[in-house]
């Protein structure tokens, strides 16, 4: 391995993988991604892959309709099972939150989103296998997808491996300090020395900037999901959120259905986790599922798990350089919406370090110079709010 780099990297989830091949088809001098585990191993194996432009605000939505045109690029020719434009569908029981979700439709559609609001009638034609009687309203965006997110993290290494950025993974690594305009990392027990750090390491970033003497406001939380096979299979429907019962639901391949519950309120430690889906997850599925998808009740469980995202203080990413830190980047804190922004954010993050455009402007309310102090220990926030920044509701 050569002992220096222009770059390094630190992590190789979607985010990191993504930021990567930006830089490579830049030219942006060499880079060097350094990993402790597989690649994905963390969040982005775990995640759901929903892809929506159902956000909080324009800045979200662009880098989230970046991503997703990225997203079908990179698997419509070697792997278009990753990728499935079925629609997301967020819908409810309580007035109030209907009131939510037509404001939330005002917006959207100032932001050039294509999404309309539907009657309960309407409901069952998209999905037949569930029970909307009790619905007042839902809100619809035919073009949103959801990816394999996998997948798209292995696209990425592939595609950034063959513009000649270097790979380590399965090895230690410890960042050391930063001295004579370098920083010095231990990879797999060699030094190597990176013009610029990148700490894009998903739930593990808060202790690696806390190891070289700059925290930022990061709380590490779990989340669970499962798969499970239905007794009539469905090959697509659209992707639905129930605002009630915080229960997601999305097709699988093989006809299967993918659901999760959203997000557990305390801090999780990534390396000491339990990484299985717990029974009460189980029995929230369940209770949820004979509510609104009776026709899923009796479905066969496949496999449940549980993963860590990280949540920040006011649910926006932290991306760019750090402040007070001689050549240090992060690129996380997305809040559960890794997959969603990934590939935009690390496209926005590669015209900053390759200096094609100034921080602040491109990287909007996720640039991590407005963290000016230290903040308060908080707790994680929900992930599908209907409202986001600092008013997450329903």
């Amino acid at each position: 391995m050569p002992d220096s780099a222009d770059v390094l990297i630190l992590g190789a989830g979607i985010a990191g993988s993504a930021l990567a091949y930006h830089l490579a088809r830049r030219s942006a001098g060499s880079v060097i991604v350094a990993e402790p585990r597989t690649p994905a191993a963390g969040a982005t194996s775990r995640a759901a892959g929903v892809v929506t432009e159902q956000l909080w605000d324009r800045w979200d939505v662009e880098v989230t309709r970046e991503s997703h045109r990225e997203y079908l690029e990179l698997c419509s020719t070697t792997h278009p099972e990753a990728y499935r434009q079925n629609g997301f569908l967020r819908l409810t029981r309580n007035p109030e939150a209907l009131e939510v979700l037509e404001a939330a439709l005002v917006r959207l559609r100032s932001w050039g989103v294509g999404a309309e609001l539907l009657s309960a009638d309407r409901l069952g034609d998209l999905v037949p296998d569930g029970s909307f009687g009790d619905v007042v309203g839902a809100l619809y965006g035919r073009g949103d997808a959801c990816v394999t997110p996998s997948t798209l993290a292995e696209l990425y290494v592939a595609e950034a491996r063959k513009r000649g950025v270097r790979f380590e993974f399965g090895v230690p690594v410890e960042p050391r300090a930063h001295r004579d305009g370098r920083w010095r990392v231990d990879v797999g027990g060699a030094e190597l020395n990176a013009c610029t750090l990148v700490i894009a390491a998903g739930a593990w970033s808060k202790s690696l900037l806390q190891r070289v003497g700059h925290p930022l406001p990061l709380t590490p939380y779990r989340t669970q999901a499962a798969v499970l096979r239905p007794e009539t299979a469905r090959s697509s429907f659209p992707t639905v959120h129930d605002v009630d019962s915080d229960v997601y639901v999305r097709p699988e391949d093989q006809g299967r259905i993918l659901a999760g519950d959203g997000t557990e309120d305390v801090e999780a430690d990534p390396e000491r986790f339990a990484g299985v889906g717990d029974q009460g997850f189980l029995a929230h599925l369940a209770s949820a599922f004979e509510t609104r998808f009776p026709g899923w009740s009796r479905s066969e469980l496949v496999s449940a798990w549980a993963g860590v995202c990280t949540s920040t203080h006011d649910r926006h990413p932290l991306i760019g350089a750090v402040p007070d830190a001689p050549d240090l980047h992060v690129l996380t804190g997305f809040n559960g919406f890794g997959v969603m922004r990934g590939g935009g954010a690390a496209s926005r993050l590669a015209r900053v370090l390759s200096g094609e455009a100034e921080g602040e402007a491109l990287l909007g309310p996720a640039w991590v110079g407005r963290v000016t102090g230290p903040v308060a220990p908080f707790p994680p926030r929900p992930g599908f709010t209907l409202e986001g920044g600092d008013h997450p509701r329903f």
